[in-house]
C-alpha cells in the first residue's frame, strides 16, 4: 500500500511553504466562512507552489457557481464537498472537470449504502467525525465501523489524526485506504501546522507502508 497524505486547513503563507516543502499529495485550503482556517478574503497561493501537490478546496453547502469561480481562481485540482451537497452537486462540478471529494460524517449509526448514490460522480469519498460542526471536531470515529463500507471508491480518512492516533494505521490493511487527512492533530494553533508533527506522520507511514 502506498497511502497518500493531506495536510488540510492551510491558509498563512509562510507556514505553506513550510509544508510544501514536506511535499505532502494534497494541501487543503477551507473556503468556508464559519471555519477557524477560512482563508480570507485576501487569500493567495504562491506562484512558487509546487505542481506535484494537489490542490484541494474545502466547501460547505456553497453555490457550485461560486465553487467553479474558486476553482479557476486558484487552480484547485479538487473539491472537497463538506456539507450536504446533491449527487446533482457533483454532477455539474464532475462535468465541469473538477475532482471531487465526497465528505461523509461517520458515527456509530451512520449507515454507508448513503454513499452508493455518489459513486459515479466522485473521485474519492472523504471519511471524518461526525460532530455539530461540518467536521474538525479533532475527534476520531471507531475504525471498525469502515468494514461496513462496500470500499468500491476509494477514500481519505479524517477526524482527529495526529501521530499519536495513526500508529494502528496498519488495521485499515485490506481496505480502499487512499490517504490520511490531518488538520487540528498538526497543529499549534488553528490553521497554523506543526512541520515536526508533519515529518513524524510522514515517517510512520514511511515505515509501516
Amino acid at each position: 500500500m502506498n497511502i497518500k497524505l493531506k495536510v488540510c486547513g492551510m491558509c498563512e503563507m509562510i507556514n505553506i511553504l513550510e509544508v510544501e516543502s514536506l511535499q505532502p499529495d494534497y494541501m487543503g485550503f477551507i473556503f468556508y466562512e464559519k471555519s477557524k482556517r477560512f482563508v480570507g478574503r485576501n487569500f493567495s497561493i504562491p506562484n512558487s507552489f509546487s505542481s506535484s501537490i494537489k490542490r484541494v478546496g474545502v466547501f460547505v453547502n456553497e453555490k457550485n457557481d461560486t465553487i467553479l469561480k474558486l476553482v479557476s481562481k486558484y487552480n484547485l485540482d479538487f473539491v472537497q464537498l463538506h456539507g450536504d451537497e446533491t449527487i446533482e452537486d457533483c454532477k455539474v462540478l464532475k462535468e465541469n472537470k473538477v475532482g471531487v471529494i465526497k465528505v461523509f460524517l461517520i458515527d456509530n449509526q451512520f449507515d454507508f449504502n448513503k454513499t452508493k448514490p455518489f459513486q459515479s460522480y466522485s473521485d474519492f469519498y472523504l471519511f471524518d467525525t461526525k460532530s455539530e460542526s461540518y467536521g474538525g471536531s479533532g475527534k476520531s470515529f471507531d475504525w471498525n465501523l469502515l468494514k461496513k463500507y462496500d470500499q468500491q471508491i476509494p477514500f481519505f480518512l479524517s477526524g482527529g489524526l495526529s501521530p499519536y492516533t495513526i500508529q494502528n494505521i496498519s488495521e485499515l490493511n485490506g481496505m480502499n485506504l487512499h490517504a490520511i487527512d490531518v488538520n487540528s492533530g498538526v497543529e499549534t494553533a488553528p490553521g497554523l501546522k506543526d512541520i515536526r508533527k508533519i515529518k513524524s506522520i510522514k515517517s510512520i507511514l514511511a515505515s509501516i507502508y
